[in-house]
């Protein structure tokens, strides 16, 4: 991609898109909401702590690029990403890119394990096609496969190149794993998007809470 962002403007699309298949009657964010959502400590890699500045710094910065829209209807004012739309994704392109963005490289188990709460893949092969088709696009880079694993992992594109070849760099290094690492990384998967589940839940109340406040 020509395009390239840093982690906070990453972060922010990538949790912008979640929240926007997730819980859609949330949505569009406000400012507070979606630094709750970048600061969430499931599905997240890595954790991180940031406050309101840094997230509307990073949401400017896409303003610009016309990758995220601000909403002044209401009490506050509220934003919702664009680039989906701007780039004809359908919601299993969306769902895969967003574990991407938020999570770093993953092989296609664990990617399919974390979208199962935006967009359920019937298979693994409906879920390689879909990566296919972003690797097409130049959106998604597939890497090397890891010493003594049996899958390789995607990663996204959105920050450029250079990232794609130092996460290549790191992996080269990488000593073999033990069996059943793929399998391990799918039930990890699953323990992430039920946490994530909880904490959209929890925004919710928090959002239905500050209604009445």
């Amino acid at each position: 991609m020509g395009t390239q962002l840093s982690q906070q403007e990453i972060r922010v699309l990538g949790c912008l898109m979640e929240k926007a298949m997730a819980t859609p009657e949330y949505y569009p964010l406000s400012l507070n909401a979606l630094t709750n959502a970048c600061n969430q400590k499931s599905n997240r890699e890595p954790v991180v702590a940031w406050d309101e500045q840094t997230v509307e710094e990073a949401v400017a910065d896409l303003e610009a690029k016309g990758w995220v829209n601000r909403s002044t209807v209401g009490r506050v004012p509220k934003f919702e990403e664009r680039f989906t739309h701007q780039h004809n994704m359908v919601a299993s392109e969306a769902a895969v890119l967003c574990v991407l963005l938020l999570r770093g490289p993953q092989t296609p188990g664990a990617i399919r394990g974390r979208t199962e709460r935006l967009h359920a893949f019937d298979s693994l092969e409906a879920l390689q096609e879909t990566l296919d088709r972003l690797v097409e696009w130049g959106h998604v880079h597939r890497l090397p496969r890891l010493p003594g694993h049996k899958e390789v992992r995607f990663m996204h594109l959105l920050a450029g190149e250079s990232d794609a070849g130092a996460a290549e760099a790191v992996a080269s290094d990488v000593l073999p794993a033990a069996a059943g690492t793929d399998r391990l990384a799918q039930l990890e998967a699953r323990v992430d998007a039920l946490n994530s589940e909880l904490a959209d839940l929890k925004a919710m109340f928090d959002s239905f809470r500050q209604q009445f406040e």
